[in-house]
């Protein structure tokens, strides 16, 4: 039987590919996303993908998956240094998250090196790029 794993993707990061390509690079998401489900390795797993820029419909898409699947990425973007609610959100569900981030979040600006997530999650994986990603897929496979 197929791993479910769940991606969910915050604000601005529909934006991946052309913002700020120094820190996130210059290819697309859903290219990047479409290349990690053909890889061999993933062939066990069906990935499911979300995207918002609401923090509110973050939160409902944790309260519709987090009870129903085998793992969550999550890269709240700037919303993991600000809201409780997905904090909360997390803390109430039953299946694991693990926060992403695609830049070292501890090498930029000092108000993003504090998360309101990271203490709720199981792990966190940061300043791979978008191999972050997979790294956090992988961490449901051992």
């Amino acid at each position: 039987m197929k791993k479910k794993i769940n991606i969910i993707n915050g604000p601005n990061l529909n934006l991946i590919g052309s913002r700020e390509p120094n820190l996130y690079g210059t290819e697309k998401f859903m290219d990047y996303l479409n290349k990690i489900k053909k890889k061999k390795i993933f062939s066990n797993i069906e990935i499911t993908y979300y995207q918002s820029n609401h923090e509110g419909k973050i939160i409902d898409i944790l309260h519709i998956i987090g009870f129903q699947s085998d793992g969550i990425i999550l890269n709240a973007g700037a919303y993991t240094h600000t809201s409780l609610g997905i904090a909360d959100a997390i803390k109430s569900i039953s299946t694991p998250v693990v926060e992403i981030h695609i830049s070292n979040i501890h090498s930029r600006e000092s108000f993003r090196k504090k998360s309101f997530l990271s203490s709720v999650c199981v792990g966190t994986i940061f300043g791979f790029g978008l191999k972050s990603y997979e790294l956090g897929i992988l961490s449901f496979s051992l």
